[in-house]
């Protein structure tokens, strides 16, 4: 196998793996609580799953600090998602955000 074959077989090996690793990913799930009422659940594909708010904290009062505490939770999560997907393309490939995945 010349120089130029061996360089594709071993992207293609890259590509192969990338796939399988943000496969996985997008297998698990991400749960992020805050301020003990609300509850984000975001998929490894950044779908989000699913909230949970406490009934107690439901009031007109509390309206603002509810639409907050969800923002940052969801934000969170989102976090939580992007940096395993680097951790994996960094650990396969040496570096962040390869081949587009």
């Amino acid at each position: 196998m010349n120089p130029m074959q061996q360089m594709l077989a071993q992207a293609k090996k890259i590509e192969r793996e990338l796939k399988n690793a943000h496969a996985q990913l997008a297998e698990k799930e991400f749960v992020v609580k805050k301020a003990g009422i609300i509850e984000v659940t975001v998929g490894g594909d950044k779908a989000i799953k699913g909230i949970k708010i406490e009934a107690d904290a439901l009031s007109a009062d509390n309206k603002e600090m509810i639409e907050d505490t969800l923002l940052m939770a969801i934000k969170e999560a989102m976090e939580q998602v992007q940096a395993e997907s680097d951790a994996i393309d960094e650990r396969i490939t040496g570096q962040k955000g390869a081949f587009g995945f």
